[in-house]
């Protein structure tokens, strides 16, 4: 009897763990969609968001999450496939396992790069007002050295016309 319960107990472990020509059809049919006209990608997201509903077990968990990691930018939810993925991430279990850690490692690496963006463009964006404010120091500067210089050629005009008077009465 303890014989054949171990044996349902492995049954049932084997069941549920990803079998290899499941994780090779999971991967293939995310490089399709990816590479998929937008409508077909997201026919393909709605099967598998449709299959998850109908039965949330590890490889419909794996497809939908691995679908919203690789398609792009209107489909892609970085934040959902984490949802999905979380119970699944183990990088010791071969897998959905290694599978959902290295799709994890996927979308840290995305937010991460997401982050790095979003400050390189707020330090672009103050590096550009410090270039419009020396901008305006520089074009103050210059203004005011024409200024100057008009002033004194105002100057060295009156010079030269009070000479040209003086010469024309002493003749």
């Amino acid at each position: 009897m303890k014989i054949l319960a171990a044996l349902a107990c492995v049954a049932l472990a084997g069941c549920a763990t990803l079998q290899p020509g499941a994780a090779d059809s999971i991967v293939g049919e995310a490089l399709g969609a990816a590479r998929a006209p937008a409508a077909e990608q997201k026919a393909a997201l709605g099967r598998a968001q449709a299959a998850f509903t109908a039965d949330t077990g590890e490889a419909n968990r794996l497809r939908l999450a691995m679908l919203l990691v690789v398609l792009p930018a209107p489909l892609h939810d970085d934040a959902r496939a984490a949802e999905l993925l979380e119970p699944l991430v183990n990088p010791a279990e071969p897998g959905a396992g290694r599978m959902a850690a290295l799709l994890m490692g996927q979308i840290a690496e995305r937010q991460r790069l997401a982050r790095e963006s979003e400050r390189l463009g707020r330090e672009r964006l103050a590096m550009d007002k410090e270039h419009a404010a020396s901008d305006k120091e520089r074009d103050k500067r210059e203004e005011a050295l024409r200024q100057q210089l008009e002033a004194l050629r105002a100057i060295e005009r009156g010079i030269l016309e009070r000479e040209e008077k003086l010469r024309r009465r002493q003749r």
